[in-house]
């Protein structure tokens, strides 16, 4: 466990939600936090008491409780108050009614995702861009409209993905900036607005001045465990329930300037930043090409998440008059582990019903790495991957019991917790609204190896499929549209 940072709390800290990813930050807050103990609470809606022995022996307290939208005032105002911290590591709990509550009541507040009370709710009835994220942002963005940019601080999506990906977004595309410069810019105008890019620290304009025509979150999880997944099983090493909510929800992504022409089953929402679109298929059935630097290509589940939409919201340049001239395509590519893929296979052939027995991966596990990055593609270099490479075996070094998947993500959420103690009066921030600097000094310790390297990848890389020429199929004369990218 490194103690490199300590963070001085005044007021209380309560924790909501005790699965694997809040078990695995508790041990990150007891190491970090200067204050006592016994003002850090952990509260679920099941007795998990026997699953946290550690914390319990510190001092800290654990509360049972279901949340619902009948109690949640009540139950929070007996646990928190002016000045205190929420993290909230909770599904399915509607965020905007615990963001606007903690926003009138002088709580900072700090989640991983952007959740909703019953996702499920007519789920077949509802228009696919009902059921995105871009529907879920938009209605926080009208939640804190006369705000001002200010109030408590309340960190949104701020695990490793989203959240992590945002900040090495940032390096990566200032690692690009610079080498394109080291290698020499003909155009001494495009020189300049690179160079001032850079200096101002404007990532919107560094995207676009080095032509970074799409981004992708390109995960691959190898870790194996000696536990062989068992039939009506679903195994994962991050929350079962989470990755299938995700799961089933439409593929959706942030849609670049760049883009000829819309892929199939495609639906683009007619209202908001219009940064958005979404397919007309669940996330685990589509799949899209992509690459990490230890395992290479890689084919993953296009699954929804909410750095496709606040990256292609941050980048987006537009004129003075409103109209949009760049904006990087930006989409999640997930090769989670064998046991995961498996289990996701089993869930489609059910007819995406979630399996009722369910495991998340911790000391059964022997081996393997959670290799996970941004990948930046179509500059002037090709391809760029800047993230974490983070090991079983380092895991088990920093924090016992748990897995590299829960460490990125509670690494993530200190650094958050960070944040909002440090700038307590923000009001509502993405994570692309955070100083990355200040967060990856926070997390740094706790993911591994963070490289940020060149790559001559394209999505046409691994060649033409057996039957393209039977088929007559042939690849288009620019590598990085999203149809060369789409699996079909």
């Amino acid at each position: 466990m490194t103690g490199q940072a300590r963070l001085s709390v005044e007021g209380r800290v309560l924790v909501l939600g005790c699965g694997s990813v809040s078990q695995c930050l508790q041990p990150l807050l007891l190491a970090h936090l200067d204050m006592p103990h016994d003002r850090l609470t952990v509260l679920d809606m099941t007795d998990r008491r026997s699953e946290i022995p550690d914390t319990l022996a510190a001092g800290c307290r654990f509360v049972q409780r279901r949340l619902t939208p009948e109690n949640l005032a009540e139950t929070l105002a007996e646990q928190v108050g002016p000045g205190d911290l929420l993290v909230n590591l909770t599904w399915n709990i509607g965020t905007e009614d615990i963001i606007g509550w903690c926003h009138d009541n002088g709580v900072l507040y700090v989640d991983t995702s952007v959740e909703q009370w019953d996702p499920y709710a007519d789920m077949n009835a509802r228009h696919p861009t009902e059921k995105t994220l871009y529907a879920r942002h938009h209605a926080l963005r009208r939640l804190s409209r006369d705000w001002g940019g200010r109030g408590p601080t309340a960190i949104i999506e701020h695990g490793a993905n989203p959240g992590l990906v945002s900040h090495w977004a940032k390096v990566g595309l200032e690692d690009v900036a610079k080498a394109m410069l080291e290698n020499g810019v003909e155009d001494q105008g495009r020189r300049a607005r690179i160079e001032r890019a850079l200096g101002e620290a404007d990532h919107a304009r560094m995207a676009m001045e080095t032509g970074t025509r799409a981004i992708h979150i390109s995960e691959r999880d190898t870790q194996i465990g000696s536990l062989p997944k068992d039939p009506e099983e679903f195994v994962n090493t991050w929350s079962v329930e989470g990755f299938y909510e995700e799961g089933v929800a439409p593929a959706e992504l942030g849609w670049g300037t760049h883009e000829r022409e819309l892929p199939p089953t495609a639906v683009v929402p007619d209202y908001g930043s219009g940064n958005q679109i979404c397919l007309a298929r669940p996330g685990m059935a589509t799949w899209v090409r992509s690459w990490v630097p230890m395992s290479g290509p890689i084919q993953g589940m296009l699954i929804r998440h909410g750095e496709a939409v606040t990256i292609s919201d941050h980048l987006t340049v537009t004129e003075d008059d409103g109209t949009v001239v760049y904006r990087p395509t930006v989409h999640y590519a997930y090769l989670p582990t064998d046991a995961a893929l498996a289990s996701v296979h089993e869930c489609k052939m059910r007819g995406f019903r979630l399996q009722e027995r369910q495991r998340i991966m911790t000391d059964e596990i022997v081996s393997g790495a959670d290799e996970l990055g941004v990948l930046l593609l179509g500059h002037d270099l090709g391809a760029w991957w800047t993230g974490s490479q983070l090991t079983i075996e380092e895991t088990r070094k920093l924090v016992s019991g748990q897995n590299a998947t829960t460490l990125q993500v509670a690494a993530s959420v200190l650094a958050a917790v960070f944040s909002a103690v440090r700038h307590p009066d923000r009001g509502l921030c993405r994570p692309d609204d955070l100083d990355h600097h200040e967060i990856l000094a926070i997390a740094a310790p706790y993911l591994g190896p963070t490289p940020s390297v060149r790559s001559d990848w394209t999505p046409q890389a691994t060649g033409p499929g057996p039957f393209d020429d039977f088929l007559g199929v042939s690849p288009s004369d620019d590598p990085w549209q999203f149809s060369n990218i789409l699996v079909s």
